[in-house]
């Protein structure tokens, strides 16, 4: 058989219900199974170890990442302190150092405990990466384009790097989603997803996934999922299921807009930069578009300061004010108390977290409504400016 698009893979992939032919996968509610013979068990015993709900959600998504191995978890931060537990005591991790907030607090706070050393390296510049590599260096994780500044890592040369020094790469590919990115396609080792965010698309689960290419990764992952139990219920994985198969529709549509907006923004006199790697003039953009076939529906924006953020967000009326991102509506974030709140201010001030910095994820409203909204916002954040004048 050809190799169907990914669009076709979110709705259909390989899965059949074999008993009735229901088009969609039965919620299996329970924890535990009855064995039919006292020597050989069924593939399923107890729901922490495998649940027939859950393994059709993970072998979609293994089919959508090209990969072979799945697993999902509890949150997306599960799914990304599961994967870190694959690192031994004495070891060290080279993390991007434009990073998710939760994922700096578990390398600064968790790892350490373990005695797992870390170190945050702008993985945009491939000699402090190679400088940043140690004789115990075991992983490198990536985040591309990362959150909150959408900075594009080389995926390719990154693994090259890793692979010199028998390193692992792990990669958070929530923003593109397999839709546009396929990061085991590049050699990434390990990929992760917030599946709470595009692959659900509806702010109504919390999960997380991993995929892998190799299968003996994937077992091992296997059994530090089953041993810590942060594991997806079956409820959550059907809902995660049925909001994958509208993926392709809705992160199209989420990305065409995202794009307007984003060129809407960079010519708006009060915007002082613009983040968003489908811009031309984005740091990374001829390298993004080496490796990724889309651009997504996430950019952030800077406002010349806190008190202009605050006005453009109490006026703005479409979008919601909140934490995450990915769904059918637009969800704006103000990064330095929100999303990356875990991270002290000298730290985020580093990465460019200004007070002035806000993230906005795109969702599927008509794009002249948003536009709009966008520029009635922004004329009150405007005044601002005439108030503080001296």
């Amino acid at each position: 058989m050809y190799k169907q698009q990914t669009e076709t893979t979110c709705i259909r992939g390989t899965h059949r219900e074999q008993r009735t032919g229901a088009v969609n996968v039965p919620i299996y509610l329970s924890s535990t199974f009855h064995q039919e013979s006292f020597d050989d068990f069924g593939p399923f015993d107890y729901s922490r170890s495998g649940n027939p709900t859950r393994e059709a959600l993970e072998q979609k998504a293994a089919e959508l990442e090209g990969g072979t191995r799945a697993l999902a978890f509890s949150s997306g931060m599960a799914a990304i302190s599961s994967a870190f537990m694959l690192l031994s005591a004495g070891d060290h991790v080279i993390v991007t150092e434009d990073v998710y907030g939760g994922t700096y607090r578990f390398v600064s706070e968790i790892l350490p405990k373990f005695q797992i050393s870390y170190s945050f390296v702008d993985l945009t510049d491939q000699t402090a990466v190679r400088e940043a590599i140690r004789p115990n260096t075991k992983v490198i994780y990536l985040e591309t384009p990362s959150n909150p500044c959408l900075k594009v890592t080389d995926i390719r040369a990154i693994v090259q790097l890793a692979r010199q020094h028998d390193c692992l790469t792990f990669l958070d590919n929530t923003f593109l989603t397999p839709l546009y990115q396929q990061p085991l396609s590049l050699g990434v080792d390990v990929v992760i997803h917030s599946a709470t965010k595009f692959l659900s698309g509806h702010s109504d689960i919390i999960a997380g996934l991993t995929i892998t290419k190799d299968e003996e990764l994937g077992s091992r992952l296997a059994f530090i999922q089953n041993t810590f139990g942060a594991i997806l219920g079956a409820q959550d994985s059907y809902l995660l299921l049925q909001g994958m198969k509208t993926l392709g529709a809705r992160l199209h549509q989420s990305s065409s807009t995202a794009e307007r907006v984003a060129g809407f923004l960079l010519a708006h006199p009060l915007v002082e930069n613009v983040y968003y790697p489908g811009l031309p003039n984005h740091q990374g953009h001829d390298i993004h578009k080496g490796q990724a076939s889309g651009d997504g529906a996430v950019l952030s924006f800077v406002l010349p300061s806190r008190e202009h953020a605050k006005a453009f967000v109490e006026q703005l009326q479409i979008p919601i004010f909140a934490v995450s991102l990915g769904a059918v509506e637009s969800i704006l974030s103000y990064p330095a108390s929100m999303s990356h709140a875990a991270m002290p201010e000298a730290e985020r001030k580093k990465r460019g977290i200004t007070d002035g910095l806000l993230r906005l994820s795109v969702g599927l409203e008509h794009a002249d409504d948003l536009l709009e909204d966008l520029q009635q916002a922004l004329a009150a954040a405007a005044q601002v400016t005439e108030t503080i004048k001296p």
